[in-house]
């Protein structure tokens, strides 16, 4: 159901409470109750809470949640987590008498076998049917003096220890951190410089065999000859503002501005023919903003930025709304992190 309401209130829950929309602790509502409603408008969705059955092989537990994903489903039950591997399927109960009007979640785990890959054991998982297919899936190419204990077409069964060696050579296996990936949402709502972490990331893992070159007792020279994936980076979700505030004016012609990250940035503005530039982000004509700004077809500011620091086309976060790296000049050997904008605020002409 869809519902529109006027309302005075200062957060969404006090919104919804107003409103007559009622909630439980289990259901989810975004934006999320506490939030300070500041816009002039909102969507607000509320999740309800569902049954779900999680069935996991000769387990099977019902639970009442929100979450929409597999990973969190299986998150709220008393089952053993997801792995990256395992799969899971969703479908509707044949059994209504049993079951109710329940959707269930039915989880196919991923074989466990052990990988030895240069004398080092790592436990693992796979959905691969033969030893080729899940030295594929793994990313786990062989080198000509590189040594398999089985065939390639071999099934691949749980329990399993498949060893990979090299003769010759001396090696090591470490394990090293994955990074995680941050993806950011631009919220025009919120001013430019805030800055919210939504959904935290989380560092996967790897083991790194390297091939060792050593003289005189020392190590010279290492080199990544394998790398295995243990554990995937879950990505970071992060809500930065994108409203222009109180930027910078014609008559200010310099001004610090501090982006969502903290970095700050000298701005100052100048007034060209942006022609020339427009072909490197991909073509198209400008347009002069109502304030001034000159902006390329999908309203991002001109900036011209250090390359090293902003390469061309990079979105970056200015005082008078987000802006699009298409140019350079010779301050940024001064102010390595400076931007400088493009606007019409010297000749009023938009060229």
């Amino acid at each position: 159901s869809k519902r529109v309401i006027l309302t005075h209130a200062h957060s969404v829950r006090d919104a919804l409470k107003e409103a007559d929309v009622p909630y439980t602790n289990k259901d989810t509502v975004e934006p999320k109750p506490e939030s300070e409603l500041v816009a002039t408008n909102y969507v607000v969705n509320i999740y309800r809470a569902r049954p779900v059955i999680v069935v996991d092989g000769a387990m099977r537990q019902k639970i009442m949640t929100a979450a929409q994903t597999p990973h969190d489903i299986v998150a709220a039950t008393d089952i053993t987590p997801l792995r990256d591997e395992d799969q899971a399927m969703q479908s509707t109960s044949g059994d209504i008498v049993a079951d109710g009007a329940s959707t269930v979640l039915t989880i196919d785990r991923a074989v466990p076998f052990t990988l030895l890959l240069y004398g080092v054991p790592t436990p693992t998982y796979t959905h691969a049917s033969s030893v080729g297919e899940m030295l594929e899936q793994k990313g786990v190419k062989l080198a000509l003096n590189d040594t398999l204990s089985a065939k390639q077409s071999d099934a691949l069964t749980a329990g399993m220890t498949v060893s990979i060696w090299r003769n010759g050579v001396q090696t090591a296996t470490v394990d090293e951190p994955v990074a995680f990936p941050i993806r950011q949402v631009r919220d025009v709502d919120q001013p430019m410089g805030y800055h919210q972490i939504q959904t935290p990331g989380i560092n996967g893992s790897k083991s790194v065999t390297y091939e060792i070159t050593a003289q005189g007792g020392k190590e010279v020279s290492r080199k990544a000859i394998q790398s295995v994936t243990l554990v995937e980076p879950k990505e970071q979700v992060e809500i930065v503002g994108a409203k222009p505030g109180n930027g910078l004016t014609k008559s200010k012609g310099a001004d610090v501005y501090t982006d969502s990250k903290g970095l700050a940035h000298r701005e100052t503005y100048y007034d060209l023919n942006m022609g020339a530039v427009m072909s490197y982000c991909g073509g198209g004509t400008y347009t002069i903003r109502s304030d001034g700004a000159k902006i390329d077809k999908d309203g991002y500011v001109l900036v011209a930025a250090h390359l090293g620091n902003h390469p061309r086309c990079s979105i970056v976060e200015t005082s008078i709304g987000l802006g699009k790296v298409y140019d350079t000049g010779s301050f940024t050997s001064r102010y390595p992190q400076a931007y400088d904008l493009a606007t019409d605020w010297t000749n009023s002409d938009g060229r």
